[in-house]
């Protein structure tokens, strides 16, 4: 008779897996056992054993069975027994793995870059701890037993309610809790609208702005989703060159990555063109929180809810970390959108949910917003100001709004100068990086320098390294 697992740990808090099934009787087939783990090193040296009575009761043993065992290997050195301490595993004991292996010697991890200026990437030290525990404390007290079981496609009414009301109020988005679907970031929005296959809820053609990130039309082109791409000048996307696509993907608050805003009456225009096509509009709102220079543009879902998508996240408001997104959808998506997804709510933790429900409802997030905003805009005019002062040559372009700037180069020296950031350890991408590459415009040369990925103490001199690499006049 083989016993394999043994779960002590309503006692001690350890599951600790034997088999016995070693010749000799069960006395020797334990201490076989024992001495195995220890060896192999799943008992690592420190770790404590279940007590005689627990251990024998769990492997239907006698307790002197158990005790003579633990006696055994004490005396041999594989175990040390001390009164309050209970029985464990002898420190000095040194796993066969260890002792009879070629020595590995594991690379160092590399070093990361010396000044981050990466777009796209918030200040991840400014993460509120103190308030974002507060709000997990609150919503795991108040939850009902059945947020700990399957979860609803949808996400947790919770959050939905609050995410309504806050995206009325702060992006003049129209809405109800049942036309927003939760997911985990703005990549699986667009996975479940353009699933691979038939199965998608959306088909392509779908027009896509110029220049944007190549991980997005990576995603698309996996999904068998055919983009086109639209010019861009300083009034943002022209959106009177869409055609025959089902679909259109904008930027409309704060164009990524060039920084301007879709001008009023190219928002007016493409909501016409899906109304005459039978087409939607994909609005992803990047940085529509974060507006410097004034109160920023209203949600363009707010023209027209039933043409367009509205997607969101808080991976630059808050964290990338929390992995927690949503969609506002036209009502005849809601269900295909959930059929995508799948009878269990796989992607967003509910505790998560619940925890950003509370951090909405009780003004946590809009502090953290309203605080976050005025860091990042002291860092854009800290970048003003740096370049003003070593290279006034160089201007940054865009409106004051965002995680990054778009610094214009002379023609000519961007891949030189990206090179030379990366020999001084800065972090940042050429404009370059983001075009289509079926595009047939050039926003010219530039760098896209994020502001708030460097922590605060780090920021002066990442400045200093940046102007020190930029090409003369």
């Amino acid at each position: 008779m083989t016993d394999s697992w043994v779960n002590s740990a309503e006692r001690i808090g350890i599951d600790l897996h034997l088999e016995l099934s070693a010749p000799g009787g069960r006395r020797a087939a334990l201490i076989g056992a024992l001495r195995e783990a220890v060896r192999s090193g799943r008992l690592v040296p420190g770790t404590r054993l279940p007590p005689y009575r627990s251990l024998a009761a769990d492997l239907g043993v006698a307790r002197n069975t158990v005790a003579d065992a633990y006696a055994e290997l004490v005396a041999e050195g594989w175990l040390t027994a001390r009164q309050g301490s209970g029985t464990r595993v002898a420190m000095g004991v040194e796993p066969l793995r260890r002792a009879v292996r070629t020595p590995v010697r594991t690379p160092a991890r590399a070093r990361g870059p010396r000044h981050d200026l990466r777009q796209g990437a918030p200040d991840a030290s400014a993460f509120p701890r103190a308030a974002w525990s507060a709000s997990y404390r609150r919503a795991l007290q108040a939850a009902p037993s059945e947020a700990f079981g399957p979860g609803d496609p949808a996400g947790r009414r919770e959050l939905r309610e609050a995410l309504a009301e806050y995206l009325a109020r702060v992006r003049g988005v129209r809405t109800e809790p049942d036309r927003i679907v939760l997911c985990s970031g703005f990549a699986h929005a667009l996975r479940l609208l353009f699933g691979a296959g038939a199965g998608g809820v959306l088909r392509g053609p779908l027009g896509v702005e110029s220049y944007g990130l190549g991980f997005h039309r990576g995603l698309l082109a996996t999904a068998g989703v055919p983009t086109r791409p639209l010019p861009l000048d300083e009034d943002g996307a022209r959106v009177e060159e869409l055609g025959r696509e089902r679909a259109v993907l904008l930027t409309p608050a704060h164009q990524f990555p060039t920084g301007g805003p879709l001008h009023p009456g190219r928002r007016a225009s493409v909501i016409d063109w899906a109304r005459a096509r039978e087409a939607v509009v994909l609005e992803d709102d990047y940085d529509g929180e974060f507006r410097y220079d004034r109160r920023p543009v209203g949600a363009l879902q707010g023209l027209d809810p039933e043409r367009v998508i509205h997607l969101g996240s808080v991976s630059k408001s808050l964290s990338p970390a929390l992995r927690l997104g949503w969609m506002v959808l036209p009502e005849r998506y809601v269900e295909p959108v959930l059929a995508a997804k799948g009878e269990r709510e796989a992607w967003a933790s509910v505790p998560d949910q619940l925890a950003l429900a509370d951090f909405v409802v009780s003004g946590s997030y809009d502090r953290h917003v309203r605080r976050m905003r005025q860091r990042y805009r002291r860092r854009r005019d800290r970048l003003v100001a740096a370049l003003a002062a070593h290279a006034p040559h160089i201007r940054a372009t865009g409106i004051a709004a965002g995680l990054h700037a778009v610094l214009r180069l002379p023609p000519g020296t961007e891949r030189s100068t990206v090179k030379a950031a990366a020999w001084q350890g800065i972090a940042l991408d050429g404009l370059a990086a983001f075009r289509h590459p079926r595009s047939s415009m050039t926003a010219g040369d530039g760098l896209v320098v994020g502001y708030a990925a460097a922590a605060e103490h780090a920021y002066e001199a990442a400045l200093e390294a940046l102007c020190g690499v930029l090409p003369p006049e």
